[in-house]
């Protein structure tokens, strides 16, 4: 398969495999990418090198696609990790552990038109300076505002736990949604809510801002990165 300007548009080729009928690709994102924006420029790319090669007549691509992320651990580690961050942090042992979860009891149906997808990540955002902000009180707070605004901009929290200085977030987006777009979201209203709910809480630890201007982002999926790869390596 011809290289489709992954590199001039960032993405990177880990690999792929041509089928009669399809193609399938191993790519990593950056942050601020889309799936949908990408398989469009890589589409785009692929049916004019197509037809000049092989005089084919467009269109070369049907108009769907299927879009699931992997990761480097399957989705259940990570569902683990976050249900035990108690226990991590040595919180499990207090009385009342300053930790509060969240994980939904039926999966919250996403839908794009002309695509099937399956697009989790496991996001971490850390308060300023890594400051004890959280109790389980106000945990439970910002993780029932943070589901208002996830049902306001089309994405899914499946599973949350707040601990004093930092949230682990499982969500699913769709795919005209860059995990950057989805992470600010939650920043920004998170920091609203803050300002609208417990600004003393902030001028009592000394900052101005209730985030760390960075965060972690990671795809998990069913499968790990390394097997469908080893996958796409295999002969039919």
């Amino acid at each position: 398969m011809a290289n489709p300007n992954l590199r001039v548009h960032e993405y990177h080729l880990l690999r792929s495999k041509p089928y009669p009928n399809h193609l399938r690709c191993l790519i990593s994102l950056q942050p601020s990418h889309t799936i949908s924006s990408v398989l469009q420029v890589i589409k785009s790319n692929l049916s004019r090198e197509l037809s000049e090669e092989f005089a084919l007549s467009p269109p070369v691509w049907a108009r769907g696609y299927l879009a699931q992320s992997v990761g480097r651990v399957q989705i259940d580690a990570v569902r683990r990790y976050l249900d035990h961050q108690a226990e991590h942090h040595g919180y499990a042992s207090r009385l009342q552990p300053p930790v509060y979860r969240y994980r939904a009891s039926e999966p919250v149906p996403l839908r794009a038109a002309h695509a099937s997808f399956e697009l989790n990540h496991h996001l971490v955002l850390a308060t300023r300076y890594r400051r004890s902000i959280f109790t389980s009180k106000s945990g439970e707070a910002l993780a029932t505002y943070w589901l208002k605004v996830a049902a306001k901009r089309g994405f899914a929290i499946d599973q949350m736990t707040v601990v004093p200085d930092h949230v682990h977030l499982l969500l699913r987006i769709v795919p005209k949604m860059s995990i950057e777009s989805c992470a600010l979201s939650l920043m920004n209203n998170g920091q609203l809510w803050m300002a609208n709910h417990s600004p003393e809480v902030l001028v009592k630890e000394k900052i101005d801002q209730l985030w760390q201007a960075s965060a972690y982002a990671g795809t998990c999926g069913k499968a790990t990165t390394a097997l469908v790869e080893w996958f796409l390596t295999q002969r039919d």
